[in-house]
């Protein structure tokens, strides 16, 4: 399970940990200045299915002269790594990351996890198999002011209810502007998942209701409403549109949490505000950590070399790809749809399309779906 999931060289030490990084891309680049960027690190390898692409990526990017290749298999650099950083399109997540733990690498994934549920539990499975750990970084829990809200959160005892609203107006153009369900799909992941993070329990159905405004210029649903029930009985509604122009919130969205002692607002960019129940001020208690990119980058190296199971491990992250799947598969049968339904679909999938063999009797060996994802 997922703990005890390490790489090789666990043991504490000052030596960087060596990276290879799969992906050269927009978001491939944006990695690339984390990576120059950290003394935890170092890079041995890019691959990049366009060679030239990666050798132009690497030489601007802070690193003339490294081994770049079409194939992790052509990278001879590839045998000095410790780990692997998928930067791939999402499509191509599986087949990366399941070769890479399957081939003794522990891997740091750009989000999402995967395209389908079925393909995370596939990758969950895998990571059982190799006992490597597979974390997605969901970059967007590493802010300094939400790491605020938190601590704020954990002062205000049970929280009943939960808010975002997203509007933003985006001409991204290419594939997002043809997807059936682009904001669910390609943003939203992000506002659930710190849902998740910020209730501290899982999520047990959704009734999503979707829509696609008059001016819009995205071929599938920019807009959506939904809201979710989660085990402890609270709700975190979300209401957002990618297709909203002036006044936009933040891209973390615009946040109000409602809990026994008090409430928190947090506007997505500044310092959040709390109020106790008593009319008292919660002081925000912002600290000097690690954002975004690197924040992740650094909990992954930390893990890595000293153990332990970090934000995004792939047992409770690949809820928050259900989350998605659950509000998609809502908003086209126009009905409320449980996780638990969305799970055993996708287990079943998984099973039947399962192609290694090892991995197929993993997802064959668990008690049940239910008993081997979620929080831990």
């Amino acid at each position: 399970m997922a703990e005890g999931l390490r790489g090789p060289g666990t043991d504490a030490g000052a030596a960087p940990l060596r990276l290879v990084q799969v992906g050269a891309g927009g978001m491939g680049r944006a990695w690339l200045k984390n990576l120059a960027a950290s003394p935890d690190v170092r890079l041995v390898g890019l691959v990049d299915l366009d060679v030239g692409a990666a050798r132009r990526a690497a030489d601007e990017e802070g690193f003339p002269g490294l081994p770049v290749a079409a194939s992790v298999d052509e990278l001879t650099s590839c045998d000095e790594a410790e780990a692997l950083v998928n930067v791939t399109v999402p499509v191509a997540h599986h087949t990366v990351t399941t070769a890479a733990l399957l081939g003794g690498l522990p891997v740091l994934s750009e989000k999402p996890l995967a395209e389908s549920v079925s393909e995370g539990l596939s990758m969950v499975a895998a990571s059982e198999v190799a006992g490597r750990l597979l974390m997605v970084s969901q970059s967007r829990r590493y802010w300094r002011n939400l790491a605020a809200l938190r601590r704020q959160v954990a002062q205000l005892g049970q929280v009943g209810a939960v808010s975002c609203e997203f509007f933003k107006a985006p001409r991204f153009g290419g594939f997002r502007e043809e997807m059936a369900h682009p904001l669910l799909v390609d943003m939203a992941i992000h506002q659930l998942d710190l849902a998740r993070d910020l209730i501290g329990s899982e999520p047990v159905s959704v009734y999503c209701d979707s829509f696609n405004p008059a001016w819009s210029w995205f071929g599938g649903d920019a807009a959506a409403n939904a809201v979710f029930v989660f085990e402890d009985g609270a709700r975190f509604s979300f209401t957002g549109s990618w297709c909203a122009p002036g006044l936009e919130t933040s891209w973390n969205g615009r946040w109000r949490v409602s809990a026994e002692g008090g409430t928190a607002l947090w506007d997505g960019d500044g310092e959040p505000v709390a109020e106790a129940a008593d009319g008292s001020a919660l002081p925000a208690d912002v600290r000097d950590e690690p954002e975004q990119i690197a924040g992740s980058l650094a909990e992954f190296v930390s893990v890595v070399r000293g153990g332990g199971v970090p934000s995004g491990e792939v047992h409770a992250n690949v809820l928050s790809l259900a989350m998605v799947e659950a509000a998609t598969t809502s908003a086209a049968a126009g009905r409320r749809v449980t996780i638990a339904e969305v799970l055993e679909t996708a287990y079943a999938t998984a099973v039947a399309d399962e192609k290694n063999e090892e991995v197929r009797a993993r997802l064959l060996s668990w008690p049940s779906v239910h008993e081997v994802v979620g929080r831990r």
